[in-house]
């Protein structure tokens, strides 16, 4: 059976259906997986096309994943964040969804005060244990979606469930039809799919799911979740680790469309942003993030950078406020005591901070040179430099201009005498054996030694 396809306007075979594969033994792919081992990266050379979806968006797993790894957050915290990630999502909703825990008093006291606010973005929504009474609890709790743990590994189905693919399946549909019973839109979570029989068992699922889904008419979303970080974006990887094939797979064999696909990453790789980037591209919607990346072991995907990434692929921010991700940092560090790696991209202090000499004399002539782009506008982070003994006057005339926020005739050029005394005090330091850098109190009170008239051109 041949149909016309309206997005790549080309005919299209579509007469081959995966059915499940019920085996008696588990494919663990041992000879990828081989527990000993580094995993193995294969390749099929297998290529499939690119095709971004007209929208894509961000959903946001700080106050479920998120607090799998760190002490959980007070109302107050969650209700904080939450504005937060609406004022960041704009108004066109880009971070779309928030989802939350429903189990203590404390998870259902932020769900009812963050939905008192009003939002239309981000939509509150819920992760409930698979059995009905947490499905009435959702739905009585006025959640229209709820995330839905259905494991798609052998390592899952055999080694956690003692279930075969068959009694896996019929026990996932039973639960999926009871939570449409209730009223709740289902959002399943196909845990570690970077390691399951993509064509025994996952495709074969899917179907179900959409046959499910025509029948009553209730939209069920496929999360697609790297659990253990194995997924690779690599163009002709096979799969189970191909990101690009699981997402074309979802869409193209199992017929789902780009609005019910979500990717869920891990970062034990190093591979949550690109991964997430490339579930963007190969056809997913929605890729799920926690803020700062905070998660299960290495992490989730950070939706800062997600953000980021979406303005690179869309060429437009669509209405996001970028700065507030640095409101975001802040409050992380000032409030919640979290300590931000100081080199992490985009939130981290040092960030755009440079410690070179000689990237100090070209931020002096001009910060395009070495600032990634204006993060004074669009994060409200000023490009700084931090001194040190490799510093130059460059980088300390930089630091006086930057910290002072001193413009047109106030700034001091490199060859100030100020400077050169400011300098010869640094080389000083660190021919007595220091070998930290300079802190801002530090030069400050320097300044204030060597040349206060400084203070007052700063008014």
């Amino acid at each position: 059976m041949i149909e016309f396809s309206k997005k790549t306007n080309t005919l299209v075979q579509v007469q081959y259906k995966y059915s499940l594969q019920d085996v008696s033994e588990p494919n663990l792919y041992r000879d990828i997986f081989n527990y000993d081992e580094i995993p193995k990266c294969a390749f099929n050379h297998r290529k499939v096309p690119m095709f971004p979806a007209d929208e894509i968006w961000i959903t946001d797993t700080t106050f479920r994943d998120g607090q799998q790894s760190r002490a959980p957050y007070t109302v107050d915290q969650i209700l904080h964040l939450f504005d937060l990630l609406h004022k960041l999502g704009g108004p066109k909703g880009i971070i779309r969804q928030c989802e939350f825990f429903l189990y203590s008093d404390r998870d259902k006291e932020a769900v009812y005060k963050c939905m008192e606010r009003g939002y239309e973005y981000p939509e509150v929504t819920s992760w409930i244990r698979a059995t009905k009474n947490d499905f009435q609890l959702a739905k009585d709790m006025g959640m229209k979606e709820s995330g839905i743990l259905v494991s798609c590994s052998d390592y899952h189905i055999f080694k956690k469930l003692n279930m075969t693919r068959k009694q896996a399946l019929e026990h996932y549909m039973s639960i999926i039809k009871s939570a449409i019973e209730v009223g709740i839109r289902p959002r399943c979570h196909f845990e570690d799919i970077t390691r399951a029989d993509f064509y025994g068992f996952v495709v074969p699922f899917a179907l179900e799911l959409k046959k499910l889904m025509e029948e009553s008419k209730v939209p069920i979303k496929i999360r697609a979740c790297d659990t253990l970080g194995y997924g690779v974006s690599y163009p002709g990887a096979a799969l189970p680790r191909s990101v690009p094939g699981i997402i074309y797979g979802l869409r193209h064999h199992a017929g789902f469309p780009s609005e019910l696909i979500e990717w869920h990453g891990h970062n034990d790789f190093y591979k949550a942003v690109c991964n997430s980037a490339t579930a963007w591209l190969y056809g997913a919607s929605s890729v799920n993030c926690s803020l700062l990346g905070i998660g299960e072991r290495t992490g989730n995907t950070p939706l800062e950078a997600m953000v980021i990434e979406y303005a690179q692929l869309r060429g437009t921010t669509d209405g996001m406020d970028t700065t507030v991700i640095t409101e975001i940092a802040e409050y992380y560090e000032k409030e919640l005591g979290y300590q931000i790696p100081p080199r992490t991209p985009f939130v981290g202090r040092h960030f755009n901070v440079t410690q070179a000499g000689i990237h100090a004399d070209g931020l002096l002539k001009n910060e395009e040179i070495y600032n990634i782009f204006d993060t004074a506008k669009l994060l409200n982070r000023p490009v700084g430099v931090a001194i040190n003994q490799t510093s130059g006057l460059a980088g300390i005339a930089h630091w006086i201009n930057s910290h002072f926020g001193l413009e047109g005739a106030k700034r001091i050029d490199k060859k100030d005498e100020r400077v050169v005394k400011i300098k010869e005090w640094v080389d000083e330091q660190y021919k007595t054996g220091r070998v930290t850098a300079i802190g801002d109190n530090e030069l400050e009170e320097v300044i204030r030694k060597f040349a206060p008239e400084i203070f007052d051109l700063a008014l």
